[in-house]
């Protein structure tokens, strides 16, 4: 509990005790209307001076219609109609509920805060001379060396220049399995250094760091609200002032027709005043975003705002790429297929060299399966999408990609039906031979697709690899349609093909690594970045971003979003259903001021209570 939240509990305990003291003095004493309410405002204006210093600002300011001003205006009328007593406890519940909120609020900030502890305090700056000095993060250049003892966390991106370790990334991951590195392998920020020292060599800034854009996504992902966020907001600020209008109506009105009675209407006017503050929703359904991000926060999914959460929730349908987001894109050389006359080694090595300047993983595998090839040898590479490379290799053209990319230039090739990548080889015009390389699936890639169709989701593969590879792959999975041997574009026009199929209120999901599938990830309805550890390209192109590259946390972040836009109903349909009931109560007289504390006070502890829920990720299945 807070300082602040202390105090307030401090002056409500005192308020307590002189109403109580009020309430008892009076029983024995005989005191005219000036005595009784002299006694009634010192336990009145302990509790509530802050209310209506805050209602007076609000009336300067002129942000009249708030819930300070309502119970200002309800609990002076109450009192100013002899109600000494009822006027207090309005205001004595009224700062009860608020103090609840506000420890409900805490509390889900507290419930994000294992993410945020993922915020560095310093970094250990190594020296020329070999010293260490704790600096600022933000003042570490790119280039410089840090160190990182046991027990610390990481502060900046760099590579491992000595030492083995191993890595927690429980924070930025959700999962607590390590990660070990070694001299030469890339860490990120944020990461917990769990037995080696390790000197890193920085290479980006802290502003540029991982660490520092998982912060800035977490804590502005509040500013980008859900409809119903928005409709709650523009909902305040009509339905304050109708109500108010409608309480003056009601104080005015009955007594000018039916003549007298104006204290009677006039209580009832404030009764309806106390019970139409709509804190429980204003308060309620912000807090259930707020959880909903932050549970998915502490499971490795970042959500960039309230209004994916809701668009989650709506998800009728995901398209997957299958190359690193359903398989581990991790290749590796199974077979080589030399034409006549052609030696096995030739057709590696001219692959190889073709491929050296490439980042694709299909390049990486070929330079593992040849390594040690002088990459001079290799000049004037090109890649072109979606098929290959051209590029001169010992003064040869050369060719290295997929079967399009040889019947384009006139080499006829053997097809090959099965599931491996195949990589066609030409040189000079002339066919070298195939090389097949293999892909693994990921060990969660089924249960992922299982959980979404349990959910009532179609599951769509769009991949660049061929028919066959992807059937395979698909029927393995349990994938509802497939597309296969599209290039970049391609994949953007079958995302607008199930853009317009789609059924109204649905929307689509496409779930790819980042890095290659930006443009689909930006034109769905909600781009989900996989495997985007470290990855810049994921966490600029998404909409949310799976700190991992595990599948299945795509059914987790649906459940959590269905679960809070659950919530968010119930709130609504409570809240308004009781407030209802109890104004056209309040009118007829039925409710009085103590049934105008449940519905105000009462209803916004049980809405935020049942908002509370989200902070539970456990109930979601994990």
């Amino acid at each position: 509990m807070t300082k602040k939240q202390k105090k307030t509990l401090r002056r409500i305990l005192l308020a307590a005790v002189l109403t109580l003291c009020a309430a008892l003095a009076l029983q024995f004493l005989t005191l005219p209307w000036y005595g009784q309410l002299a006694i009634w405002l010192i336990p009145y204006l302990v509790i509530g001076h802050d209310v209506l210093y805050k209602a007076v600002l609000g009336i300067k300011n002129g942000e009249v219609f708030d819930e300070n001003f309502l119970m200002a205006i309800a609990t002076v009328g109450a009192m100013s109609c002899g109600e000494y007593g009822e006027g207090v406890a309005v205001m004595l519940f009224y700062q009860v509920g608020e103090l609840f909120q506000s420890y409900a609020v805490g509390k889900s900030r507290r419930s994000i805060s294992a993410l945020m502890d993922i915020r560095p305090d310093s970094a250990n700056l190594e020296g020329a001379d070999g010293n260490v000095t704790a600096v600022d993060p933000e003042e570490v250049p790119v280039g410089a060396v840090i160190v990182v003892r046991p027990g610390e966390k990481i502060p900046l991106d760099g590579v491992v220049r000595s030492g083995e370790s191993t890595l927690n990334t429980a924070a930025l991951t959700g999962e607590s399995r390590p990660r070990s590195v070694a001299p030469g392998d890339a860490v990120i920020s944020g990461c917990v250094n769990e037995d080696g020292l390790l000197r890193i060599e920085t290479t980006r800034v802290y502003g540029e760091s991982t660490v520092a854009k998982i912060l800035d996504l977490v804590e502005n992902s509040s500013l980008k609200k859900a409809k119903v966020e928005n409709f709650i907001t523009k909902f305040a600020r009509w339905y304050t002032p109708g109500v108010c209008g409608a309480a003056l109506a009601l104080a005015v009105l009955p007594p000018l027709v039916l003549g007298g009675g104006w204290t009677v209407w006039l209580l009832r006017a404030l009764t309806f005043l106390v019970i139409s503050c709509p804190c429980a929703l204003v308060i309620s359904i912000p807090l259930t975003f707020f959880g909903g991000i932050g549970g998915a926060s502490r499971c490795g999914i970042l959500v960039k705002g309230g209004n994916y959460l809701e668009a989650l929730a709506h998800t009728g349908t995901v398209a997957f790429d299958k190359t690193g987001t359903l398989t581990r894109g991790v290749f590796q050389v199974t077979q080589t297929q030399p034409a006549d006359g052609v030696a096995e080694r030739d057709l590696l090595e001219t692959a190889t060299l073709a491929e050296s300047h490439s980042t694709h993983p299909i390049s990486k595998s070929l330079r593992e399966a040849c390594p040690g090839l002088d990459p001079r040898r290799a000049a004037d590479a090109r890649e072109i999408a979606g098929r290959g490379v051209h590029a001169r290799v010992d003064g040869h053209t050369v060719l290295a990609g997929n079967a399009r990319l040889m019947a384009e230039n006139g080499i006829a090739c053997p097809p090959y039906d099965n599931s491996a990548t195949v990589v066609y080889v030409a040189r000079d015009g002339a066919y070298l031979g195939a090389i097949l390389i293999s892909d693994e699936e990921k060990p969660t890639g089924k249960a992922a697709v299982q959980d979404l169709r349990a959910q009532g989701v179609r599951t769509v593969m769009l991949t660049g690899d061929s028919p066959a590879v992807a059937d395979e792959v698909a029927a393995r999975l349990g994938i509802d349609e497939v597309h296969a041997g599209l290039l970049p574009a391609g994949k953007v026009e079958q995302v607008e093909t199930l853009l317009a199929a789609k059924p109204a209120g649905q929307m689509l999901a496409f779930a790819g690594d980042g890095i290659n599938d930006a443009p689909v990830l930006m034109r769905a309805d909600i781009g989900i970045a996989m495997g985007a550890l470290g990855s810049d390209a994921a966490i600029e192109a998404a909409d949310v971003v799976l700190m991992d590259d595990d599948p299945a946390k795509i059914g987790l972040a649906m459940r959590i979003a269905r679960k809070c836009m659950t919530i968010v109903y119930q709130n609504i349909v409570f809240a308004l259903g009781i407030k209802a009931l109890c104004l056209i109560l309040s009118a007829v007289g039925v409710a009085n001021m103590w049934w105008a504390v449940f519905a105000d006070v009462g209803v916004m502890v049980l809405a935020v209570l049942n908002a509370t829920r989200m902070l539970n990720v456990r109930a979601y299945g994990r």
